[in-house]
């Protein structure tokens, strides 16, 4: 190639690369501006569907109906709370205390939010964390020992991951703690004491995600073994695990990578089981008790915390994705 051919191809591939750059950042930026609106239409319905439900925030805040207050009692409380004002008004002083980082008052508690839930947000995501670790373990386990390796082995592997993915989580719970809690009394039955108190509750939520992960992984992974780049890499003498890993593996895990950022909203908004069985503090206790105390201020925070960190470790995995494998700017450019 002659000097002026190569200075034409380097003039050439430069802009290329930085229109790609710039293609991908404004792709970025367009799914974050979509995800914050997403956030806020999930803090809008919540908001007002929460103000449908029959009964008085008054008579929580006071105790219930027993407390039988007088009227310059409510007046007062409807003050405090800013309840006397229409419905538009509370919504947008909400909107403005979430700015500022303010959840609000509890009504049953009578303290911040943040006090209440602030001690709950780490056992949850530390729990569903641990589950999408043992989920993706079991599900590339599953993947890598029977995808092409039989119709035996594809068989059990296929069945199993179905059994999996049927299991509800409340069973896999009790048995996990009626086996390894109480009857060998390798794990304690509740409580939230170190790394051992996690795994029981984590592999509960995790076993039945696994099932999810290992079917949408297998095909990929069973298509990812038939393209040539994986029979060259056999043709060059690589090991089956190398092929498997090095090569076939990062582009069947693209699908999982979508399917974990639903997984991970998924696992905080039902930690409440795994929470009550093994009777861990966390987000889905809370949610829970403040729906049955009608407590709105921290239903409407643990929906917000839910919700941020669901949007989130979308606009994650959509990066993640693209770094992976970068075709998707391509495509994420053109739409």
């Amino acid at each position: 190639m002659s000097t002026a051919t190569q200075a034409r191809t380097s003039h050439t591939e430069i802009p290329r690369t930085t229109a790609t750059a710039g293609s991908t950042g404004q792709v970025i930026l367009k799914r974050a501006a979509g995800s914050l609106f997403v956030l806020w239409a999930a803090v809008t319905l919540t908001f007002f569907v929460l103000r449908l439900v029959p009964g008085d925030p008054v008579t929580t805040i006071l105790g219930g109906h027993s407390a039988a207050p007088s009227a310059a009692t409510v007046a007062a409380v409807e003050a405090q709370y800013g309840l006397d004002q229409p419905v538009l008004v509370q919504y947008v002083n909400y909107l403005a205390g979430l700015a500022t980082g303010d959840f609000g008052t509890s009504y049953v508690f009578k303290v911040p939010v943040l006090d209440i839930l602030g001690p709950q947000i780490l056992p949850t995501f530390q729990m569903a964390g641990l589950a999408l670790v043992f989920a993706w373990a079991i599900a590339l386990a599953f993947t890598l020992l029977t995808v092409g390796r039989g119709r035996v082995l594809d068989g059990v592997g296929r069945g199993i991951e179905v059994f999996f993915a049927a299991l509800p989580p409340f069973w896999v719970g009790i048995m996990l703690a009626v086996v390894f809690a109480v009857i060998l009394g390798w794990f304690p039955v509740a409580g939230d004491d170190g790394f051992k108190s996690l795994v029981l509750p984590a592999l509960a939520l995790g076993i039945p995600l696994a099932g999810f992960i290992a079917q949408v992984t297998r095909s990929s992974f069973e298509e990812a073994l038939a393209q040539p780049f994986v029979l060259s890499a056999r043709a060059r003498g690589l090991s089956d695990l190398a092929v498997r890993v090095g090569h076939a593996l990062r582009h069947a895990i693209l699908p999982g990578l979508t399917l974990s950022a639903w997984a991970v909203g998924s696992l905080v908004s039902s930690a409440v089981v795994a929470e009550i069985i093994f009777a861990r503090p966390g987000l889905g206790r809370s949610l829970v008790d403040a729906i049955i105390n009608r407590d709105l201020p921290i239903t409407l925070a643990v929906v917000f915390i839910i919700a941020a960190v669901y949007i989130l470790v979308n606009l994650v995995v959509d990066v993640l994705y693209r770094v992976i494998d970068p075709r998707t700017n391509d495509k994420g450019a053109g739409a």
